[in-house]
């Protein structure tokens, strides 16, 4: 089934939102006050767990089935040389998550999360967005449906990552198309390139931003210019995921800005969003400060892949699991005094 059969169609699910239950998330407040604690001593998991709660719609939220998304893709914008690796390595890295010898496979497996890597015409690179737009409407829209395929109603948790040679390129262009400011602030080293790659880069993204200053500013329109198949497929998980109610843990810089055009638009779409942990990549913060998410985890992580989400999925099971099996005061007859 597809969740976006048009542009209309996916503009449409952007503008109407899904809210969480706000009775749940309240009775799971009043259950927090209630555990043999003091108030708020657990921080941010009893934040977690009310965001949860909210979202599942019962005072006590668990993690019967998670699920790690991982989308590659590949980028015409590379024969600039700004990545320090060829295209090739994208397949390569793919090979080896499939052989489960990535780190993501190593990471999920200990977070309980299954595993979906997809793919996205690996030997058909996007477009040089320099000079045209990375997709047409059809790829961009199918790459926004891929991404949303992988969103089933019964998922309690959706983890997204990526892999892609070039993709920090596209994913700076994204950010300073969907926010004011110049390029500079958004572009890092990505897998690594030094500062002449890093100027290198910069001049790209702003030739690409000049070549498409006269087109339109939609979400759709900024994915489909600039992005990748990968981003826009992670934009159409976090959108399917928002229709069904499934909160989404987002990976590093790379993947946070497949929500950047989407926010632009509607900045209430990273309500079900967490925020994993925040890359050494240096636009992840600035990012992250306007969508207006705080990473669980700093742990210097630029890996991408989903690695920095798989390893805060931890935490958002150690978050429900105190929630829902420390007792009450009342229960283990302590005083509520503590």
């Amino acid at each position: 089934m597809t969740s976006f059969a048009s542009v209309h169609a996916f503009e449409a699910a952007l503008a109407n939102l899904r809210d969480p239950d706000a009775g749940a998330a309240a009775d799971a407040r009043v259950r927090q006050g209630e555990l043999t604690k003091p108030a708020g001593s657990l921080g941010r998991l009893e934040d977690l767990a009310i965001f949860f709660a909210g979202w599942q719609g019962k005072a006590r939220p668990q993690i019967a089935r998670a699920r790690a998304a991982i989308f590659a893709g590949n980028h015409g914008v590379t024969v600039h040389g700004v990545s320090a690796f060829p295209p090739s390595v994208t397949a390569q890295m793919v090979a080896n998550f499939a052989n489960g010898g990535a780190a993501i496979n190593a990471l999920s497996g200990a977070a309980g999360l299954e595993l979906t890597v997809v793919a996205l015409d690996l030997d058909r690179p996007t477009a040089d967005f320099t000079v045209a737009a990375a997709m047409s409407e059809a790829d961009c829209l199918d790459a926004l449906n891929r991404g949303a395929a992988v969103v089933d109603a019964d998922l309690d948790l959706i983890v997204l990552g990526e892999m892609g040679i070039g993709n920090s390129t596209a994913a700076a262009a994204l950010c300073a198309r969907s926010f004011a400011g110049g390029v500079a602030g958004w572009v890092g080293p990505g897998t690594g390139v030094d500062g002449h790659g890093v100027a290198r880069k910069i001049e790209v993204i702003e030739r690409a931003l000049a070549f498409h200053i006269d087109a339109p500013r939609s979400a759709f329109e900024t994915l489909r210019r600039v992005g990748g198949r990968e981003i826009a497929a992670i934009a159409g998980a976090i959108a399917r995921a928002r229709q069904l109610g499934v909160p989404v843990l987002l990976d590093g810089f790379i993947c946070t800005s497949a929500i950047a055009p989407l926010a632009a638009e509607n900045p209430a779409i990273a309500g079900h969003c967490i925020a994993g942990h925040c890359s050494a990549e240096p636009g992840h913060t600035r990012l992250l400060d306007l969508l207006g998410l705080v990473p669980l985890l700093s742990l210097d992580m630029r890996l991408g892949e989903g690695s920095g989400a798989a390893v805060a999925a931890n935490i958002v099971r150690s978050a429900l699991a105190a929630h829902d099996q420390m007792a009450t005061f009342a229960e283990a007859q302590v005083s509520a005094s503590l």
